[in-house]
C-alpha cells in the first residue's frame, strides 16, 4: 500500500464524511475555491457543491457562530480557522456556547462541531502565526482536543471527530502536512481519547504528541546507543487524555518525561505530570517535563530553532537527568 501524505489524509477524511452524511458541511476562509492556504482541501467544492463546501468572510467569530447555529439546527459543520493563533477570536461561540450547550440543555441537545486549525512553529512564521494554543482550551469542560501525529491518525481521528456528538478542536501541526506514512485500513475510525504506544521500552516513558512524536522517535534511536530504552506514547487526544495507558507504562519504567511544544505555564505537560505523580508517586524514580520557554515564538531562525524541544534537546535532557554518558 502506498504511503499517504498528511494533508491528503485530512482531505480524504473530509471528503468521505461529506459523502457518508448529508448533514456534514465544510466552510472557512479560502477552503473551497483556493483549496486552503496549506493546499489541504482542493477539489472538495467541485465534488460536493457550493452549498456544502464554501468560502467565508475573514471573521473567525462569524465562522464559529455560524457553526454553532447550524449545529443546533441539525447540521454537522466542519470549519477551518486558518491559524490556531486566531482561535482567540472564536472563543465566545466555542467556549461559552458550543462546549456548554449539551450540559445547559440537560443533555437533550448536542453540538457536533469540528474546528480544524493549523498550529505550531518551526516554519519561520513569527510570533503570531506559530503558537500552540492548547493551554487556552485545556480547562474547558465539554470540549475535546485532538492532536494527530501521523497521516493514518489524521484521517481516522478526524472522521471520529466529525461523528462525535459534541465540539472537537482538531489541531494540525503545519510541519506535518508534507509528511508521509502508511494509510489506515479502509473503514478504520480511531476512537478519541486512546493513546498509541509508538515504541516499547523499559527505562523511560516519554509522552508527547504531534510533531513531538517524530522528535521522540529520533531521540530514542540516539539514546539506544547510550543504553537507554525509551518507550514512546503518542497521546493523540489531549483532552481527554489516556491516563490508563500512561500510568501502565510508568509503573513498568518508573520514569516519566513529558515533551510538549508549548509554553511551560498552563500546558498539558504539567497536567500529565501532576496526574501521574498523584496516582503513582511511590512508583516513580524520575519525572520531569520539557517544554518551550514562556516567551513568544522567535522569528529569527537561530532563535526559533533553539526555542523548541527538538530531538537533540530530548537527548540532552534525558542524558543529564539520568546521568548517562
Amino acid at each position: 500500500m502506498a504511503d499517504l501524505e498528511f494533508r491528503t489524509a485530512i482531505r480524504d477524511a473530509i471528503d468521505e464524511e461529506l459523502t457518508r452524511d448529508d448533514t456534514v458541511v465544510f466552510f472557512g476562509e479560502d477552503v473551497a475555491l483556493p483549496g486552503g492556504v496549506f493546499a489541504v482541501t482542493p477539489g472538495l467544492v467541485e465534488a460536493h457543491g457550493g452549498d456544502r463546501v464554501f468560502d467565508t468572510a475573514i471573521s473567525e467569530l462569524a465562522l464559529s457562530s455560524a457553526a454553532f447555529g447550524s449545529a443546533v439546527c441539525g447540521l454537522r459543520p466542519i470549519i477551518e480557522i486558518m491559524f490556531g493563533d486566531f482561535m482567540a477570536l472564536a472563543m465566545d461561540s466555542l467556549v461559552n456556547q458550543s462546549a456548554k450547550y449539551w450540559y445547559m440543555s440537560n443533555e437533550q441537545a448536542s453540538v457536533p462541531i469540528v474546528v480544524r486549525t493549523a498550529v505550531g512553529g518551526r516554519g519561520r512564521f513569527g510570533a503570531i502565526h506559530s503558537q500552540m494554543p492548547v493551554g487556552w482550551f485545556l480547562g474547558v469542560p465539554g470540549l475535546k482536543i485532538v492532536a494527530p501525529a501521523t497521516p493514518a491518525d489524521a484521517k481516522t481521528l478526524l472522521q471520529a471527530s466529525v461523528r462525535d456528538p459534541n465540539p472537537v478542536l482538531f489541531l494540525e501541526h503545519k510541519r506535518l502536512y508534507s509528511t508521509k506514512g502508511p494509510a489506515p485500513e479502509a473503514g478504520d475510525v480511531a476512537p478519541l481519547g486512546i493513546a498509541r504506544t509508538v515504541r516499547p521500552g523499559s527505562d523511560l516513558t516519554l509522552v508527547t504528541a504531534m510533531l513531538g512524536v517524530h522528535d521522540a522517535v529520533a531521540a530514542a534511536e540516539t539514546l539506544d546507543g547510550h543504553g537507554v530504552d525509551v518507550e514512546i506514547i503518542d497521546l493523540r487526544t489531549l483532552r481527554p487524555w489516556d491516563q490508563a495507558t500512561v500510568l501502565e507504562s510508568v509503573r513498568r519504567t518508573h520514569r516519566l518525561l513529558v515533551v510538549e511544544e508549548g509554553p511551560e505555564t498552563g500546558g498539558w505537560a504539567k497536567e500529565i505530570l501532576a496526574t501521574v505523580t498523584h496516582a503513582a508517586l511511590d512508583e516513580l524514580d524520575e519525572a520531569w517535563y520539557l517544554t518551550t520557554a514562556d516567551v513568544p515564538v522567535p522569528y529569527s531562525p537561530v532563535l526559533e530553532d533553539a526555542h523548541f524541544p527538538t530531538a537533540d534537546a530530548i537527548v540532552a535532557t534525558v542524558m543529564q537527568r539520568l546521568a548517562v554518558s
